[in-house]
């Protein structure tokens, strides 16, 4: 992987969330209070770079971006969800996850750092409201919410009402057929509503996709994308699928899925421009490698620890213990991004997810 004298990651990453901010306030023109909450999220967004700019100056780095787990209850069981193959997600919910009151602290201690975006996943983050309202206090960062759509009702609309920095995040596999087949029985009819109940009140939503092999096509199809657009939907973010298990491993995108990829996701992007198109995790050879493990962001599990992704689900620090800028410049993320481990070719969709072995070794030491 390039030294940071080749590769400016800072920069990178910089320039990445100015587009994302730019695509998305482009995106919400034609809405009155969706445009103005974004134009003015651009404007912290700028105080934001502005603040991990002088990190970086004292040699202090600051991802722009954390993703984290605020519960490790779901209520549903998604074929292939690699969140229950790492036994991070359960029915019941354990009694030693972070409390509403821990998850503020992080929340205020990010905002404090620089930090531009917090992505709330799970298991299902709707079952943790108490957390989502406190999200929705901190107004200069974006919580984009992962979630499965099932569970928004008038106390969810009204909450997204009141703050506009907190975007639901809805998973789709395609269509029904495709959908129901993943998801459950049902399921692709009851996310509809819920984006009809968002579109009713003028609310910022978008759609997470996982890309396989099996469903590429479908998923950056003009017909697709039309229909989230029909429905309101303002952001597309396309996850590619990581194998949890060997049988599975043919789902997993390979270069020359990735570039016929690539053109579709450049052919969209010019297409539909009411919609902001994010990939994950996206061109890793013009970033200088994978941007986990603290480089452009790193994972916070339920239990509060800190993880290079989600998909590389190994810790050796918690935040439960010490600050989130400490946790940034945990032993294993250094020795990560130090030692090449992000770097390399890989055949899924996560670097790390592929070269456990080495993550495990490096976490016995």
């Amino acid at each position: 992987m390039p030294s940071d004298s080749a590769f400016d990651i800072q920069e990178y990453m910089t320039r990445g969330v100015e587009r994302v901010v730019k695509d998305a306030l482009r995106a919400t023109l034609k809405d009155p209070k969706g445009s103005a909450f974004m134009a003015g999220f651009a404007m912290a967004s700028k105080a934001a770079s502005k603040k991990r700019r002088e990190a970086e100056k004292k040699g202090e780095h600051i991802p722009p971006f954390l993703i984290t787990s605020i519960t490790s209850n779901c209520n549903l069981h998604c074929a292939g969800c690699y969140s229950r193959a790492n036994h991070a997600t359960t029915d019941c919910a354990p009694q030693d996850q972070l409390t509403c009151d821990q998850w503020k602290k992080i929340f205020e201690e990010a905002d404090d750092l620089g930090i531009s975006f917090i992505l709330l996943a799970g298991g299902e983050p709707m079952l943790r409201k108490d957390v989502i309202e406190a999200a929705g206090s901190i107004r200069s960062i974006l919580f984009p919410i992962f979630t499965n759509g099932v569970l928004l009702n008038e106390s969810y609309l009204t909450l997204l009402k009141k703050n506009r920095n907190l975007i639901p995040i809805i998973s789709i596999e395609g269509g029904k057929e495709s959908t129901d087949s993943r998801r459950g029985p049902g399921i692709y009819d009851r996310i509809m509503k819920s984006m009809d109940d968002l579109s009713k009140e003028n609310l910022i939503f978008g759609c997470s996709v996982t890309v396989t092999t099996e469903n590429l096509s479908d998923v950056t199809s003009e017909e697709f994308i039309s229909s989230l657009s029909e429905k309101g939907c303002k952001a597309v973010i396309y996850v590619e699928y990581v194998p949890v298990t060997e049988e599975s491993q043919n789902l997993a995108i390979g270069d020359e899925e990735r570039e016929i990829f690539s053109s579709a996701l450049s052919d969209l992007r010019k297409n539909h421009e009411e919609i902001v198109f994010v990939s994950f995790p996206g061109d890793e050879k013009s970033s200088g490698g994978c941007i986990a493990a603290g480089r452009g962001f790193f994972h916070i599990n339920s239990h509060g620890g800190a993880e290079p992704c989600p998909f590389s689900p190994y810790s050796d620090i918690n935040v439960r213990e010490t600050s989130l800028k400490e946790a940034i410049s945990s032993p294993l993320f250094m020795a990560l991004q130090n030692q090449n481990v992000l770097a390399g070719d890989h055949v899924g969709g996560c670097v790390l997810f592929e070269k456990k072995d080495q993550v495990e070794a490096l976490m016995r030491r």
